[in-house]
């Protein structure tokens, strides 16, 4: 399960970092022009950019440091979060088979946060045990 986990937060991890640096790097009148995404202002795709591009950092870097592991299914539940909007946003402008996309990487993103959350290690307890 682990193995799983991780080949899935890697390609997840490619895939926003890709997504969220083009919308970060992309003139704002190709991202909202004829071809880009309708009904979206600018600095709200640069901003979904900015979240994408660190929930990328997020699925990656707690585990591979180990530092702070509690943070990636947070990331993984920010990016559920982005596809749920973007799910919904394509179904109302291009119709249900686009809306395949967002939707299985919305999934891939939940079985991350889920499985992540369920492999966490118990907190430690404060309370020292008198024997």
């Amino acid at each position: 399960m682990t193995y799983a986990l991780w080949i899935v937060q890697g390609l997840l991890a490619l895939l926003f970092a890709w997504a969220g640096g083009l919308k970060l790097v992309m003139p704002l009148d190709q991202l909202v022009g004829p071809g880009g995404m309708p009904a979206l202002p600018g600095w709200f795709l640069r901003g979904i950019g900015v979240c994408e591009v660190l929930g990328a950092i997020g699925l990656i870097l707690p585990g591979l440091l180990g530092i702070r592991p509690g943070l990636t299914p947070l990331a993984a539940s920010g990016l559920v979060i982005i596809m749920v909007g973007a799910t919904v946003i394509t179904v109302q402008s291009g119709g249900i088979g686009l809306a395949m996309i967002p939707l299985v990487v919305g999934i891939l993103a939940a079985f991350v946060a889920y499985g992540r959350w369920r492999l966490l290690p118990a907190p430690r307890s404060t309370l020292q045990h008198a024997s």
